[in-house]
This record gives C-alpha cells, sequence and structure tokens, in this order.
C-alpha cells in the first residue's frame, strides 16, 4: 500500500519526488517466482566467464608518470639506447675469508657459467670482472645475470632455477644470494588461505547471528559469485587494458567485503518481516524495497568513490579503481537478483525456524529484539554532546599521526627476514653501504657531447652531503646522453635519501647546469617514489572534491536534507584520518614489532576512495531507519533511539564481517596488501563501532527536526525520490 500523507521533506509547493521503490519490489518478486531461472542465469554467466578466461591473464604494470622528472629521465635513457633489454638479477656472494681466493673463484666462475646456460638469461656479468663489483674487505660481491624478459614477466620456475643453481656453490664459508625484481616475488610466497580464513571467520559471525549454517551461508555464496564473476572478467580485460597483478586481491579484498555485508542487510530485514508473519514472497519484496533500496544506494556512492581514483590518472591505478568499481556493481546484482532467488528457495524453512525462534523467546519472557540497542541510544541521547566530543577528541588522537605519513615504495628491506632477496639486499648494504640497493640515476645531455658535463656532476655529486660516492660517466648509444650514478650514504627509504633528491634537483644540479649548459634529470626508484607521491599530492584535491561532491549530491536526493550528507561526510573523513592514522604507526612507525618502512605511494588514495564509499554503507542503512521512524513518529528523539533499535544489531555484525575479511588480508604476503587490509580494517570498526552506533545518534539527537532541513532554494532544484511504504 502507497504512503499517502504528505512527505513533510517534500518543496512546498505540493508536488512529490516520483516514486522509484517499486523497481525493487518487481525485482524481488521476479527473482522469488522465477528462482530457477534467477539461478541458471547466474550459473550460467559464472562459467561463461571462466570459460572465456580459460587462456589465462596478461597483468601488467604501469607506472609512468607523464610529466615528471623521473620519467623524463627514463625515456632519454630508452631513446638514447638501441638495444632493449629486460631486467637483471644479482647473485651476491659472501665468504670471510675473502672472494678473491683460487679455490673460490673457480667455484663461483664455474656456477655462473651453469648459470649463463639457463632459460631467460642472456648474459652474466662475473663479479671478477669489475673491481668495483667487490667489496673493499673483499668479503661481498655480486655478479649480473641479464635477463631476456622484465621482471614481472620473469616466469617463477625459471627464477627458482636460478636460484637453486646460485645455491650450489654454497659450502665451506661461502654463501650465495639472489636478488633483483624477478627474485622479490620469491619472497612473497603464494597467498589465498588468509583470505580464506577470513571467509570462515565471516561465516561464523553469520552462524552466530542467524542461528543456521545454511541461513549463515547464503550471503557468503552471493558474494562468491558476484566476485567469482567478476574475477573472470577482469582476467579476460587484462589482454586489452593495463591491469596490475595485485588487482585480483584487491578485488577480492573489496568485493567479499561488500558482497557479505549487503547480502547481511537484505537477509536480516527478510528475516524481521517473516518474524512479523509476511509470507516468504512478501518478505522477499519487503527486504529488497528497503535494505535493497538501501545497498544500491551504498554500493553506487562506492562505485562513485572508486571512479574518482579514474580522475588522478595513475598508470595501472586507473584499472585497478575501474575492475573494483565492477566487482561492486556486480555484487550489487547478486544481492539484488541473485540473493532474492535463494531466499525463494529456503523461504518456507526459514520462515519455520526464525517464527519458531521468536516464539521461543516470547515465552521465555526475554527483552524484545533490539531492547539493548534502545537503552544504548536512550543513554547517548542523554548526554550527546559530552558522547560526541569524547569520540571525536579520541578518534582525532588516533588519525594524527596521518600528518606524518612518509609515502614511497617498498623495496627488498621490507621482505620477509630470511627470504633470498632480502639476505642479497641485506648482504649488499653490509658490504657496499646503505645507499647501494637504492642509486639515483643523474641522466646529462650535452649539445656538443656529454662526456665533459658528466665528468663535471660527477665531481659536484662527490662533494656533496649524503652521497657516498658518483661514478664517473656511463655512455650510451648517444654520444649527447651520459648517466652518472650517485650512491646515497642513507638506505632507500630513509627520509635523508629523500631530502637528497630534492638537494639535488633544487641546489646542486642548477649550478652545474648553469657552468655547463647541459641538461641534468634525476631518476632512480626513490626519485620516481618522490614523483609519484607530489604527483598524488597534487591532484589530491580535485580528486577529494569529485568523491566528496558526487557523494554529497547523492545522500542529498536520498534525504533531501543539507546537514545529514554534510555530517556524514565529515564522519568519513574522520574515519579515512583514524585509519591512515593507525597504518602509519604500525607499518612506519613499526608498532607490534611490524618491519617498519614508507607507506605504499598510492595507498592513501585507494583507502580514502573505497573506505569513504563503504562508511556510506552504514550511514544510509541507520539514517534510512531513522528517517522511515521520523516519518511513522514525528519525534526526532523516538526515530534515533528505534532507528538504532533496529539496525545495531546487524550494524556490529556487518561490520564484524567486513573486519574479519578485510584483517585477513594482514596474513598475505604482500606488505601493500597487509596495509590496506589493516587500514580498511581500522576504518570500518570505527566507524560501525564508534560512528554509527555513537556519534550518528549523538549528533541526529543534537540536530533534532533541524536534520531533515532543506532550504527552499535547493528543494527546488535538487531532485528527488519518495518511497513506496508496504
Amino acid at each position: 500500500m502507497s504512503l499517502t500523507e504528505k512527505d513533510p521533506r517534500a518543496p512546498e509547493s505540493g508536488t512529490q519526488p516520483p516514486v522509484v521503490a517499486g523497481v525493487f519490489a518487481r525485482v524481488a518478486r521476479f527473482s522469488h517466482r522465477r528462482r530457477r531461472l534467477a539461478l541458471t542465469l547466474w550459473i550460467v554467466v559464472l562459467v561463461g566467464v571462466w570459460a572465456a578466461a580459460s587462456g589465462g591473464d596478461d597483468y601488467r604494470e604501469n607506472y609512468s608518470l607523464p610529466g615528471t622528472e623521473s620519467q623524463a629521465a627514463a625515456d632519454l635513457l630508452n631513446h638514447s639506447s638501441k638495444a632493449t633489454t629486460g631486467d637483471s638479477l644479482q647473485i651476491v656472494l659472501h665468504d670471510e675469508d675473502g672472494l678473491r681466493g683460487a679455490d673460490v673463484r673457480g667455484r663461483v666462475d664455474a656456477m655462473l657459467a651453469e648459470v649463463a646456460k639457463l632459460p631467460k638469461v642472456t648474459q652474466v656479468r662475473s663479479l671478477y670482472e669489475d673491481e668495483s663489483a667487490i667489496s673493499r674487505d673483499g668479503t661481498v660481491g655480486y655478479a649480473t645475470a641479464v635477463l631476456d624478459v622484465t621482471a614481472p614477466n620473469m616466469p617463477r620456475e625459471d627464477t627458482e632455477r636460478i636460484l637453486d643453481t646460485v645455491k650450489e656453490v654454497e659450502g665451506q664459508g661461502l654463501t650465495a644470494e639472489l636478488g633483483g625484481g624477478a627474485a622479490r616475488k620469491l619472497a612473497t610466497g603464494e597467498g589465498g588461505w588468509g583470505e580464506m580464513l577470513g571467509l570462515v571467520f565471516a561465516l561464523v559471525i553469520l552462524v552466530f547471528m542467524f542461528g543456521t549454517l545454511i541461513a549463515a551461508g547464503l550471503p557468503v555464496v552471493t558474494a562468491l559469485f558476484a566476485v567469482g564473476s567478476t574475477l573472470a572478467v577482469i582476467v579476460v580485460a587484462s589482454h586489452i587494458v593495463t591491469i596490475a597483478d595485485y588487482t585480483p586481491y584487491v578485488m577480492m579484498l573489496v568485493g567479499l567485503g561488500v558482497g557479505i555485508d549487503y547480502a547481511l542487510l537484505i537477509f536480516a530485514r527478510f528475516r524481521s518481516e517473516l518474524v512479523r508473519g509476511a509470507t516468504p514472497e512478501e518478505a522477499n519484496v519487503k527486504a529488497l524495497d528497503s535494505a535493497g533500496r538501501t545497498a544500491f544506494f551504498a554500493g553506487s556512492t562506492v562505485i562513485l568513490a572508486l571512479l574518482g581514483l579514474v580522475a588522478l590518472g595513475l598508470g595501472s591505478l586507473q584499472g585497478m579503481a575501474l575492475s573494483v568499481a565492477l566487482t561492486v556493481l556486480v555484487t550489487l546484482l547478486a544481492s539484488l537478483t541473485l540473493l532474492p532467488a535463494l531466499l525463494g528457495v529456503f523461504g518456507d524453512r526459514f520462515a519455520r525456524q526464525f517464527r519458531a525462534r521468536a516464539a521461543k523467546r516470547a515465552a521465555s519472557k526475554r527483552p524484545e529484539e533490539g531492547a539493548a540497542w534502545r537503552r544504548f541510544a536512550s543513554g547517548v541521547q542523554r548526554r550527546p554532546l559530552a558522547v560526541l566530543l569524547v569520540a571525536v577528541v579520541a578518534l582525532g588522537a588516533l588519525a594524527f599521526p596521518a600528518l606524518s605519513l612518509r609515502l614511497g615504495f617498498t623495496d627488498a628491506g621490507n621482505d620477509k627476514a630470511g627470504s633470498t632477496s632480502r639476505e642479497a639486499y641485506d648482504l649488499l648494504s653490509k658490504g657496499f653501504g646503505p645507499g647501494f640497493n637504492g642509486p639515483l640515476y643523474v641522466v646529462v645531455e650535452g649539445e656538443d657531447g656529454a662526456e665533459a658535463p658528466a665528468t663535471a656532476v660527477a665531481a659536484a655529486l662527490n662533494d656533496t652531503d649524503g652521497v657516498a660516492a658518483a661514478t664517473g660517466p656511463i655512455p650510451t648509444d648517444d654520444p649527447n646522453v651520459a648517466t652518472v650514478m650517485a650512491f646515497p650514504t642513507t638506505s632507500p627509504q630513509d627520509e635523508g635519501t629523500s631530502e637528497l633528491v630534492g638537494t639535488l634537483r633544487d641546489d646542486v644540479l642548477p649550478k652545474v647546469a648553469e657552468e655547463t649548459g647541459a641538461r641534468y634529470l634525476v631518476g632512480g626508484a626513490t626519485a620516481a617514489s618522490e614523483d609519484y607521491s607530489d604527483k598524488v599530492a597534487a591532484r589530491m584535491p580535485v580528486f577529494m572534491a569529485i568523491v566528496v561532491g558526487l557523494s554529497l549530491l547523492l545522500l542529498m536526493v536520498v534525504f533531501r536534507s543539507v546537514l545529514i550528507p554534510l555530517k556524514a561526510a565529515l564522519l568519513n573523513l574522520l574515519s579515512i584520518g583514524a585509519a591512515l592514522g593507525a597504518i602509519s604507526l604500525v607499518f612506519q612507525h613499526g608498532m607490534f614489532g611490524v618491519e617498519p618502512g614508507p607507506i605504499e605511494a598510492y595507498l592513501p588514495v585507494v583507502i580514502f576512495a573505497i573506505v569513504f564509499g563503504l562508511s556510506m554503507d552504514y550511514e544510509i542503512f541507520l539514517v534510512s531507519r531513522i528517517q522511515e521512524e521520523w516519518q511513522r513518529a514525528k519525534d526526532p528523539a523516538v526515530a534515533v533511539r528505534e532507528g538504532l533499535g533496529h539496525t545495531g544489531s546487524v550494524i556490529i555484525a556487518a561490520g564484524a564481517v567486513m573486519v574479519v575479511v578485510f584483517g585477513s588480508f594482514m596474513l598475505s604476503p604482500e606488505r601493500m596488501l597487509q596495509q590496506m587490509g589493516f587500514g580498511m580494517a581500522v576504518a570500518i570498526f570505527v566507524d560501525a563501532l564508534v560512528i554509527r552506533c555513537l556519534i550518528v545518534p549523538a549528533v541526529m539527537q543534537l540536530l533534532g527536526r533541524h536534520a531533515w532541513w532543506l532550504p527552499a532554494p535547493l528543494a527546488k532544484v535538487v531532485p528527488g525520490v519518495r518511497w513506496e511504504r508496504h
């Protein structure tokens, strides 16, 4: 039956927004009545896309940064070299008695000759061919194996074969390790079991909430169908567009979280309608008509936030953003079509189980469901200002470390202790200094030859504080282009190395350029990291304006209010700040024994986009129910209390599911996924427990009737929707 009374939030002209809830009702009724067809279609889609993906993936990364100095340096080097080669591996050797002995040299030469015969190896340069490849004390040295492919394209089994051959030389005090980008893949191991553990814990939470394994399994099955289908689509798409190899893990992280979350919100409303006496079909319709539309708008905010990442224009980050946005879209479709079909299959069984449990609860004279949350809301309403101040101060303190975030990229120094890439990194640092693992490249371009200006800059670099040593000119195929390598006195991730990049660009090189008339460009991993961070910072205001602006507009349309969207945006920023602050404490400062290092340069914007969207899930779910109670009772205090009473347990359960799913990525061997999983788990924990259950009720109590205020001029231009009631 439609709501016939005048909506108090409608424009004064008396015109009301169009009724749109019927769309969700029709979808629910179709999926329920034609459940076998809906299930068959989803199975066909899942099988079909994986059949199309049977040819394998072509994941590749693109960290190019057009318009930056480090990218210009890399491009100039590529254009000045006729030969194109792949990456290289460092064969690092260590012997306390020295590497120059005849016996050791014979064993090493034999090993290097075997490595040169292996697949993907085009050339091996011995450490004995270059005196600088052996440390001053003679105990550490490195040979170079040149590959015919780049590190991301190097097959793992070929790298393992090289490592096995290298290890054969060990014995009698001699040790050997393998360093380089391809070797780092061996340190990551194989992921997947941590994510499965997260699913198991999520299932346990759902069983505890619903009391039956079948009921608990439906949200998980829905999420797995959605994520599985989308993963296959991305495998196919990787042959067409640039998609990084870490994208599937981010897709699983977000897809499983939101998939279970949306299905849980719908299922919880379905259960409550069954308990009230509705038939399974009517319960299905009412669940999608309320919780389904909540999931629809919540998912829309996540998609909008992810699409905002495209505006950053940061290489493979765009492919990741589009992939995850597609995952959320498919997850949303599964929640609105597949889940109602599954509810139709088990509807009669659920009706008997849930009604029997409700009758047993009533017979035992236990308090009605949600009574504890109503008492909790009443407590918050008695001291709303105090609750608000304490919660905001606590979250502000947690967010404070985010002000000193140091962005960068992890290197072998962050690899697992004992891995061959980490051991190689440590040996090179010991033998040649901490800056050896991250040299800076100064590319020199002179009009009348590059040798003289390169020699001049090498001399200037050797006189610069923070530079341990600078090589002489390294020529290229172009006589007007040469390279000078500068080895910092600090490690690649040390703040001093970042400061050195700025010193060279702003002070040292401009002076040499003025004297020689040549062009100097600073490149290398640390320089590229600095450029990446600067580019993110420069585009961040536009990105935030897009994400926050579109989300504000969407919430204004949904609730026809100005203050509720503003409140939601501010609180979302607070939860994001708390998440970034926690990441800084753990991964940058090494809390809980974690290896300290920089935060992945692109992680703050990724977390901002995903968390900002996910935070809207609980905001829309809670405030929609408060709005429903407000329209019924016209009492803001009652609306807040009843809204939290109906949704509090679901929000906590949904938040717990997301926390365990996201937190399980802390078990991933990839440091980036550890940081992302931890940050998003903290954000959801803060959002569900502190913001939605404490701050939102306090703010809504303080706002009272003003929460639903919309100025008349805006009311005339802002589109709106009116939800049909049943």
